[in-house]
């Protein structure tokens, strides 16, 4: 495969709104020993990509920067020492970047490692005709997966893994589950895999459209949050016979956190990975000690995830959902729907 000397990417050069994003011209990058250079046919979305082009946190982001953590693509080149990869493989790349050698790595947590980073939030990413990654974090594409489908799937499904999983929630068969914004990235797959494992899945939505979308991959009952804000968990003591549920999958942040903990039965399990709403909520502790409660955090995924998640992607049994594809010529466009919530699954960005 010929590489140029540059690409097309979408780029921001200061933090702002979705208009800071531009399609230009940027210099292909150069391939270490260690790394492989993947010719990118998809990228999906995810609101990491919103926040970094923000700017939150006070994130020292190097600029012109490449969003993009989802990548989809062909190897276009390997480095001297990236000898198991040969170019031509159709691939997906792992987002989390491991870092240097440290105590978490040694024992599989590479995902909370000092130095650990994502592809498209420090690094580049897949905004780009091409992307340099670690090569240790290429894997070869699901064969029953199209371009725009095998880039839906690491982050999100990796994350919701990592919630479900021993590490955190601890899911066990039958219990009873309430995932918040079952539209989303996240929520779509946390439904998967909650239902996979034989548990009783309840969404919130935001339409009774995306109710049935919801129900169709695998949620039993929805509960549409912007008819009963304020009072979801009312709606999850109706649907439970005032029992609650064993675990709640959290990622909305300080416009639901107190709900979402009162709609946990006695010794249930919240398991958090965002604040798209806010970082700051209060904490009823009499609530939390008194259901003798627990608050998990969670935060991506390891790279060990990744390898117990794809035999279930590659036989079929949880599936991404693509909710629309634009070409990376409107990104902008794709950024402003997922900022007011239209979408239900990802929505993913091809690269001619």
């Amino acid at each position: 495969m010929e590489i140029p000397e540059t690409m097309k990417a979408v780029r921001f050069h200061e933090h702002g709104g979705p208009e800071v994003l531009r399609y230009e011209d940027a210099p292909v990058p150069s391939c270490g020993p260690n790394d492989a250079l993947v010719r990118v046919r998809a990228c999906a979305l995810n609101h990491l990509d919103l926040w970094t082009r923000i700017g939150v946190r006070g994130w020292q982001i190097p600029l012109p920067h490449i969003l993009g953590n989802d990548i989809a693509g062909e190897v276009a080149a390997v480095g001297s020492e990236a000898g198991h990869l040969e170019p031509g493989l159709e691939c997906f790349v792992h987002p989390g970047i491991p870092g240097g050698p440290s105590l978490e790595r040694l024992r599989g947590d590479d995902n909370i490692a000092p130095d650990y980073d994502i592809y498209g939030l420090f690094a580049d990413g897949g905004y780009a005709q091409y992307v340099r990654v670690r090569a240790d974090n290429v894997f070869p594409k699901p064969a029953n997966l199209g371009w725009e489908e095998t880039a839906a799937f690491p982050l999100t499904f990796l994350t919701a893994w990592h919630m479900l999983g021993p590490r955190r929630a601890n899911l066990r068969s039958g219990e009873t589950v309430l995932v918040m914004a079952g539209s989303s990235g996240v929520g779509a797959a946390a439904i998967q895999l909650a239902k996979g494992r034989g548990c009783h899945v309840i969404a919130t939505v935001g339409s009774a459209e995306k109710g049935a979308l919801a129900q169709g991959i695998g949620a039993d009952e929805t509960i549409d949050h912007y008819e009963h804000e304020g009072q979801i968990h009312k709606q999850v003591y109706a649907l439970t016979g005032g029992q609650g549920v064993d675990v709640v999958v959290e990622h909305v942040g300080a416009k639901v956190f107190g709900q979402c903990l009162k709609s946990l039965r006695k010794g249930g399990r919240l398991v958090t990975c965002g604040a798209t709403t806010g970082p700051r909520t209060e904490l009823d502790l009499q609530l939390l000690f008194a259901k003798h409660l627990t608050v998990y955090g969670s935060f991506m995924g390891s790279m060990s995830e990744t390898l117990e998640l794809l035999p279930l992607i590659e036989r079929g049994e949880v599936r991404p959902v693509v909710d629309s594809v634009m070409p990376l010529t409107e990104a902008a466009t794709a950024h402003e729907r997922m900022a007011h919530s239209e979408h239900f699954g990802k929505i993913v960005l091809t690269v001619e």
